[in-house]
């Protein structure tokens, strides 16, 4: 029996349906967080020093965020990590809109968010402890003024005896692409802020400036 298809029917479904990356299978959101600071009446940025009793990545910096959960958007769980690692209420939370995301190499994807954080005092948030070690901000001037140390990380393919190599032409000798990882960092005080969490940073900037703010 052969195999055939209702080509009107596969128009529907690929026309309705919404492309995503291939091979991606983690689902990640974070909030860049902003607060105006009444003392200097200025926007600053939120980011957070991770717990040193986290299992992934303790004492690095990084935004408020975590994996998408089954049935909710990656704008509801962003909003729901602030919420839980900041200790802080949907109420506090001002919704400005979705930034540009990353795509990995190991089949990540990050989705980031802008929000305000309204009628809450930086000093009066008090952030999980089991989470977060510490919060500081960045003035968004400084940002804004400040060009990040840009380095580039080059990543090879290394000799794996499970790899089929006979089935490829030219087998171990094919000429496999490197990979180029463009890592930034921010210092500001005693601070570094760098790696994914410096190129969100950098995004939204880039947004600010192709505005005009």
């Amino acid at each position: 029996m052969s195999y055939n298809i209702d080509i009107n029917r596969l128009e529907k479904v690929i026309s309705n349906r919404s492309p995503k990356p291939v091979d991606i299978k983690r689902h990640y959101a974070v909030a860049i967080p902003l607060i105006y600071n009444e003392t200097t009446g200025e926007y600053e940025v939120v980011y957070e020093v991770r717990s040193k009793n986290l299992k992934n990545q303790p004492l690095e910096i990084s935004f408020p965020g975590g994996k998408v959960e089954y049935g909710e958007s990656y704008k509801e769980a962003a909003i729901r990590e602030t919420c839980e690692e900041l200790l802080i209420e949907r109420s506090h939370i001002k919704y400005l809109g979705e930034l540009d995301y990353l795509v990995t190499t190991g089949t990540l994807t990050i989705k980031c968010f802008l929000i305000e954080i309204v009628n809450k005092k930086f000093l009066d948030i008090q952030p999980s402890p089991y989470e977060v070690d510490h919060l500081f901000t960045v003035p968004l001037e400084f940002l804004y003024k400040t060009r990040p140390i840009k380095s580039v990380l080059t990543m090879s393919v290394e000799d794996d005896e499970d790899f089929p190599y006979d089935l490829i032409p030219n087998g171990k000798n094919y000429s496999f692409a490197k990979g180029r990882n463009v890592v930034l960092f921010y210092k500001y005080k005693n601070y570094v802020i760098w790696g994914f969490t410096a190129k969100m940073t950098k995004s939204f900037i880039d947004i600010l400036k192709e505005n005009n703010f």
